[in-house]
């Protein structure tokens, strides 16, 4: 995706029932294959670490397709959410995103940490950017990305 096609808009908390759809949408499939999809559990776990002031819809092309979540965490920053809809999948804008977070986390100097669901494309996505496997948990992998890339 060319640089400057996305843009961010601040989450405010009536945004919180479209960002459960998004998170949904995009963790459906990977959560159907581990035989661990339930659409509550998806909801509830979403919306008891929803935050937003720490949340950004991505707008792709005038529409919101996305969006991304970092936290502080430890002595650095965690990756919590970053989902974008299948529909815009496959157009770089996820990658973009990546490289803004990332961006972020060099010019601050931190290091940045993010966990995946075993089996999820997004493994191999985040190994791509640098990110180093640290454990694996019951249903997730965890990778760390230290300062500096």
């Amino acid at each position: 995706m060319e640089a400057g096609l996305i843009r961010y808009e601040a989450a405010t908390a009536d945004d919180a029932e479209d960002l459960v759809a998004i998170r949904i949408a995009a963790m459906r499939e990977s959560l159907e294959r581990l035989g661990r999809f339930d659409l509550q559990r998806a909801r509830d776990r979403f919306l008891a670490g929803f935050e937003p002031a720490l949340t950004r819809h991505v707008v792709a092309a005038g529409a919101r397709v996305g969006f991304v979540v970092v936290r502080p965490h430890d002595d650095g920053l965690l990756l919590d959410h970053l989902y974008i809809m299948p529909s815009a999948q496959g157009r770089g804008i996820g990658a973009a995103v990546m490289a803004d977070v990332l961006a972020d986390a060099d010019a601050r100097g931190l290091r940045m940490r993010v966990g995946a669901l075993r089996e999820s494309a997004a493994n191999r996505f985040y190994l791509r950017r640098g990110f180093i496997h640290e454990r694996t948990s019951e249903w997730d992998e965890h990778y760390l990305r230290p300062a500096g890339g």
